[in-house]
């Protein structure tokens, strides 16, 4: 008697297997239902639980077919014991390149506003942008902003970025930003008087960062709320040495820089 298989559901309705792949932390996947792209950070009973660029965590059922690797569907499956050790990452969360060799600079560039803006990019992003070859140079403001566009000529194939502080429409520096029309260059700022507030506050030991009133100098008045010296060299030194990696950064901050890198080094 021949035997017949209980699963009556055509050859061309059943879903195409799809590869297993080991939830190996480092691992980056998106969940497709909720969009959440992240790296793998563990993966227990069940589940794995994902962190994205911004430091936030996610507990995802490991079903089948449940993650895009790459833009594939994929399932995840636990590692075996004693897998690969978790891959290096940069301060900006990207997985690190071994050996790598910068990148030949390109004709593009990113302009930040401020030697002190300058710094904290190149501390977070600077593996990344070598390898991308992207050079970050520093304004001293943006009051000449449309005219330094104008000098530059930014054109297909050198794209401009300019990271501004305290865009917020209506203010001084959002007017100056609308004025920049070209298509290849790429005005875009944080919503932060300075950039000192782009830092948490978690980082530095502190609860929050102070208000400073109208017509004192920001970063004078920063300093005597939390009773540091009034030396704001010695005061950036001291905030710079608690950022570590992007996840002592706001998201305000990190999806502007995120945006202008891809824009620069866009084919």
């Amino acid at each position: 008697m021949r035997q017949y298989s209980a699963d009556l559901t055509p050859p061309w309705k059943k879903p195409k297997p799809v590869p297993e792949v080991a939830a190996e932390p480092g691992l980056v996947v998106e969940e497709p239902g909720t969009g959440f792209c992240g790296a793998v950070i563990r993966c227990e009973a069940g589940t794995v639980t994902l962190e994205d660029r911004f430091g936030k965590h996610r507990v995802f059922p490991m079903e089948p077919r449940g993650f895009l690797l790459e833009g594939r569907a994929v399932t995840l499956v636990r590692p075996a014991p004693g897998g690969p050790a978790r891959p290096a990452r940069t301060a900006s969360g990207s997985v690190a390149v071994p050996g790598a060799r910068a990148r030949v600079a390109r004709a593009g560039r990113i302009y930040v506003e401020g030697r002190h803006d300058a710094e904290l990019v190149e501390k977070v992003w600077g593996d990344d942008l070598r390898i991308e070859g992207v050079v970050v140079e520093y304004l001293e403001g943006v009051d000449d902003l449309p005219s330094i566009v104008s000098e530059f000529a930014p054109g297909p194939d050198a794209r401009l970025g300019v990271l501004v502080d305290h865009l917020v429409p209506g203010s001084k520096e959002w007017r100056i930003a609308q004025s920049v029309t070209s298509e290849h260059a790429l005005v875009v700022g944080h919503p932060y008087i300075d950039i000192w507030e782009a830092v948490k506050p978690s980082s530095l030991g502190i609860r929050a960062w102070p208000r400073v009133p109208r017509g004192q100098d920001w970063k004078t008045g920063v300093c005597r709320a939390l009773g540091w010296p009034e030396n704001t060299g010695a005061a950036w030194q001291r905030i710079l040495s608690g950022v570590h990696s992007y996840k002592d950064l706001e998201p305000e901050l990190l999806g502007r820089v995120e945006e202008l890198i891809d824009f620069v080094t866009a084919p």
